[in-house]
């Protein structure tokens, strides 16, 4: 027998397997066991919740010869039938290829005949929002007063596109959307029937993309079974599969955009290109992280409303502390505008680098929040001494008390230390000009590198832990490579130290950035 997908395989045949619709399922259940069974139904809701399931599901009860508290034995003959989709008493139409008035008047003739077996003929129309307004108007006599034997079950995603006339002749059922728990729990229970390892992790991420769709999760489970076969699914093999990102890429991108380092957040894109993540998905992913974020800035009970691990959760509070919370409602609002673009855009990778560069550089925009933002960042770099405030200067020069003086801020270059040697000072100044005589992939890993000093004023080259500072610790021909580099640049022998450190950790507090007190020959515009 063929491959069957997990989505039909297991699809719900009883009340019983329904996942997170208890609410109707109750309700149809009570109806039948008390005979009170209406004559039209209309379910609504997104896709994926069990529309049809349950249109299936109550068809199959109605008829059946032995119901078992308001649910299909699934043994008698009716319920055999029906299952292998050869009743004649439960007829499917599909509306968005059988909309016209003809389609319709063929069942309104069909429904003058009465099942040869069974007590009920039930239509299940899906996507019943694609009728013409014709075929509405053929319907709604029939809808309103049919035989005592006949059953209609509309099913529809877009509600509000269905008459009032036909919405007033129906019970209307709401389907809502599926949390995150209860498909988490569903595809365990399958994987467990199947045989299949799955890391409970990966489970979550494919719960949480489903977007309250358990059809979309069993779909999305499938393929990323079908791409890791016979091997333990996890949750890194998860986000290769669907072209997704860690939360630890948003976490050091919110760093860095707050730092408002433009560099670092283009090099941090390219890695995601690289790796053959999906662009779109990436920018959707970061909204709602930043969205998580704003509600732990926010909300005191933060926990009660995000789905989230207390690991992660406790990372989130940790980050909230680093962001004001106009900050994050700008990067929102940014990263928001982006994802309504650039789902149909050919160069999308264009558009996420300039959303980065207006993230980092709030002059860009005339808004309030980012004219708060430039405020808050000037405040910032007052406190740290790396701008003279007018009224300090104005004093300082002797025009205080009331005497004109300059009102534009002006940069103070910090004191270099007295112990940095003159060839390293050199290496420094010229850094720009060594890193364009690199050859690729050498020179995109040391244009994140952060050049400080040793005790022995030796000069150390750090780098990102991870990939870039194993392309240099791994291969010592790529240290040699870089300190010949350095020789040639200021004619003298270097022997630089290669040092490591953290993602999330504040370099500067630990140790000397010589860019930050010797002024570069090129140095990047602020």
């Amino acid at each position: 027998m063929s491959y069957q997908a997990l989505y039909r395989k297991f699809r719900p045949t009883e009340f019983d397997d329904v996942k997170g619709q208890e609410h109707i399922v109750e309700t149809l259940k009570n109806q039948i066991t008390a005979d009170r069974i209406g004559h039209a139904y209309l379910f609504c809701g997104t896709r994926g919740t069990g529309k049809t399931t349950i249109a299936k599901i109550f068809a199959k009860t109605v008829n059946c010869e032995n119901p078992v508290d308001g649910s299909p034995c699934g043994q008698c003959k009716s319920c055999k039938a029906i299952a292998s989709g050869a009743s004649m008493n439960v007829i499917e139409i599909d509306a968005a290829s059988n909309n016209g008035v003809d389609n319709i008047r063929e069942i309104v003739d069909e429904v003058s005949y009465s099942p040869a077996e069974g007590k009920y003929k039930v239509y299940i129309i899906d996507e019943v929002h694609m009728l013409s307004i014709g075929a509405f108007n053929a319907l709604l006599k029939t809808l309103e007063e049919p035989p005592e034997y006949v059953i209609f079950i509309l099913a529809t995603t877009e509600v509000h596109k269905i008459p009032i006339t036909i919405l007033s002749r129906c019970q209307r059922y709401d389907f809502k959307r599926i949390d995150i728990d209860t498909i988490t729990g569903r595809l365990s229970e399958l994987m467990e029937k199947e045989q299949i390892p799955v890391d409970t992790k990966a489970l979550r991420y494919i719960a949480k993309t489903a977007d309250g769709s358990l059809r979309d999760a069993l779909s999305l489970l499938d393929q990323c079974i079908a791409f890791h076969l016979g091997k333990e699914l996890t949750y890194d093999m998860v986000l290769d599969v669907l072209g997704a990102v860690d939360n630890e890429v948003f976490s050091r991108l919110l760093r860095y955009m707050l730092k408002q380092d433009v560099l670092s957040c283009i090099t941090l894109l390219e890695e995601i290109v690289m790796q053959g993540r999906e662009l779109t998905q990436f920018v959707s992913d970061y909204t709602w992280y930043l969205r998580n974020l704003l509600l732990v800035k926010s909300c005191d009970d933060a926990e009660d409303v995000l789905d989230v691990s207390s690991d992660y959760l406790k990372l989130l509070k940790e980050e909230a502390d680093m962001a004001e919370q106009n900050t994050i409602m700008r990067f929102i609002r940014i990263f928001s505008e982006l994802s309504g673009q650039i789902r149909y855009a050919s160069a999308k990778r264009v558009m996420i680098e300039m959303t980065m560069i207006k993230a980092c550089r709030p002059a860009m925009e005339k808004d309030q929040e980012s004219v708060l933002e430039r405020i808050r960042t000037l405040e910032q770099k007052i406190e740290k001494g790396l701008v003279a405030a007018p009224a300090a200067l104005a004093n300082e020069s002797g025009m205080g008390n009331g005497a004109a003086g300059p009102l534009d801020i002006v940069g103070e270059r910090p004191k270099m230390p007295p112990a940095i040697p003159e060839d390293v000072e050199q290496i420094v100044k010229r850094w720009a000009v060594i890193l364009n005589d690199c050859p690729n992939p050498m020179k995109g890993y040391l244009k994140t590198a952060r050049l400080s000093l040793g005790n022995d004023n030796h000069l150390q080259i750090y780098l990102v832990e991870g990939t870039y500072s194993d392309y240099f610790l791994k291969f010592p021909e790529h240290q040699e490579q870089v300190a010949l580099l350095l020789g040639n640049a200021i004619g003298k022998e270097v022997v630089p130290d290669f040092k490591t450190y953290g993602q999330n950790e504040d370099f500067e507090a630990n140790n000397i950035d010589l860019s930050k007190v010797i002024m570069m020959d090129i140095e990047e515009e602020d």
